[in-house]
């Protein structure tokens, strides 16, 4: 009577993602039905299942999967060399998260295991994000990712500010979801659809109000990617909620959410490169706002948590700039800079957040430069580690922040956009002052053990973190061409 048929899915294209969420599922009933002081059981099946989860995202060439583009669910969900590369940097980064997260929740005296199935469900949000064509899914992507990271900002019940940062990430984070889908809502109205795919032949064919619509349903929708991308001036939230969530919380959000937000909003930017001229001058000035902010407002930080923060809105800046040079010239400019850039942000920022994390204990954790002060003479590995990844953050070459930048940077030029690439060179010297003040401090003498025995976890996360940051810089070239990013692009070479 009726004919209903359900769409194709492919397992290849979905492996990925359903692995991590049935990793949440089985990670919450190891918790529900055994109980236990310790959760290292629940912790290497996390650990587990995200390595599964990016084995399946590398190994999809062997069943025949090259970068060509492909989709299922009826278009809902796709996997292509972008969406490949970001899933990876997704759960490479919830992987180093989840590795030093229970000696810091011990140390915190908050070890919930709650935690680990909700930054996995997060990650599928995340992953969701980047590997889908269609608004709606994107909308519950961005809501997946955001619920689970209002529980765990607020995990710590003891301390007051976890508590606020979480009410204040869930207000402001509702409002940016209402933006976004009330943006989705005039895209619909405007091209019949919900795929990204039907913006580019609607901004061509149509005219008058349905191309008003389009051009107002994307300024809605930038306004909610802006505030998970912590662009400004939508960046308020950062600093505070950084600040007062638990360090393993904040080190996900400022990576894994970012790379999220970034990714989607690339997708957007991208489909409506047909639109460049009305929108560019508008989110040009976004990321010029937001690496001004970014690195002015982090000069004048004591926190370290705070001035990480504010060197995340700077470095999103950064991106947008990326995105902006492939948005005007997709057919010269890549998404391979941002790809790089991301990985390198992630390892670096991650890295920098176990050493902050060190100092917890109980309802205490010193945060402030000049609790850092001694490190060195009390964990020399943190130290180090800490002055290491704040130098790839400057840009000092051979790290890994040194090439992201200068791909970003020769993607701006490529583009003609010198007046972004300008206002990125100057202000990356700007954040000079501050990121060295931060890789200083340790090396300053001082009375006090804010730093105890640095746990085996602890230590593995920042030795795979610096290993990483320098090593990745010189993997660039095999890593774009196994995702299929950059394969035959002299530039990806020619640039390093």
């Amino acid at each position: 009577m009726f004919d209903f048929a359900l769409p194709s899915l492919d397992a290849v294209v979905l492996a990925p993602t359903v692995i991590v969420a049935l990793t949440g599922l089985l990670t919450l009933a190891i918790e529900l039905f055994s109980p236990r002081r310790n959760n290292n059981a629940i912790v290497v099946t996390s650990i587990v299942g995200l390595l599964i989860a990016l084995v399946t995202l590398g190994a999809g060439s062997f069943f025949g999967y090259g970068s060509a583009p492909l989709d299922t669910a009826a278009g809902a969900l796709v996997r292509d060399p972008l969406g490949v590369a970001l899933q990876a940097i997704l759960v490479i980064g919830t992987i180093l998260v989840v590795l030093f997260s229970e000696p810091y929740l011990r140390e915190r005296r908050v070890p919930f295991a709650e935690f680990y199935p909700l930054i996995l469900w997060s990650t599928t949000g995340g992953m969701l994000m980047v590997g889908t064509k269609h608004l709606l899914v994107l909308f519950l992507g961005l809501e997946i990712l955001s619920i689970a990271i209002y529980v765990m900002a607020g995990m710590n019940r003891g301390e007051a500010r976890s508590g606020e940062s979480a009410l204040k990430y869930f207000l402001l984070g509702s409002f940016a979801s209402a933006f976004l889908l009330y943006g989705i809502a005039l895209v619909y109205g405007a091209t019949g659809s919900l795929s990204l795919e039907a913006i580019p032949v609607a901004l061509i064919r149509e005219a008058g109000l349905p191309h008003t619509l389009l051009l107002v349903g994307l300024g809605m929708m930038l306004v909610g990617l802006s505030f998970k991308s912590s662009l400004a001036p939508f960046h308020q939230w950062t600093p505070d909620v950084y600040q007062g969530a638990p360090t393993n919380v904040t080190a996900f959000m400022a990576t894994g959410s970012k790379v999220a937000a970034l990714g989607a909003l690339y997708r957007v930017l991208d489909v409506y490169s047909g639109a460049f001229a009305q929108w560019a001058p508008a989110v040009g000035l976004l990321a010029v706002l937001t690496m001004v902010v970014g690195n002015v407002a982090a000069l004048a930080q004591r926190d370290v948590k705070r001035i990480l923060g504010y060197s995340s809105v700077a470095q999103a800046g950064y991106v947008v700039v990326a995105i902006i040079a492939h948005a005007k010239r997709p057919a010269d400019v890549g998404p391979e800079s941002m790809v790089f850039f991301l990985l390198s942000y992630v390892l670096t920022t991650i890295g920098a957040l176990v050493v902050v994390g060190l100092g917890a204990r109980g309802e205490k954790e010193p945060t402030d430069l000049d609790d850092l002060r001694g490190l060195a003479r009390r964990s020399p590995l943190a130290a180090g580690a800490l002055a290491f990844f704040a130098l790839s953050l400057i840009g000092l070459p051979p790290l890994g922040g040194f090439f992201g930048k200068f791909y970003v940077l020769g993607d701006a030029l490529r583009a003609e956009i010198p007046s972004l690439a300008i206002v990125l060179a100057l202000t990356s010297a700007l954040s000079v002052v501050y990121y060295l003040r931060l890789a200083r401090a340790p090396f300053v003498d001082a009375a006090g053990d804010n730093v105890g025995k640095v746990a085996p976890a602890s230590r593995a996360t920042l030795v795979v973190c610096g290993v990483g940051v320098l090593a990745v810089a010189f993997l660039s070239v095999p890593l774009f061409k196994a995702v299929g990013l950059g394969a035959d692009s002299p530039r990806v070479v020619t640039n390093r």
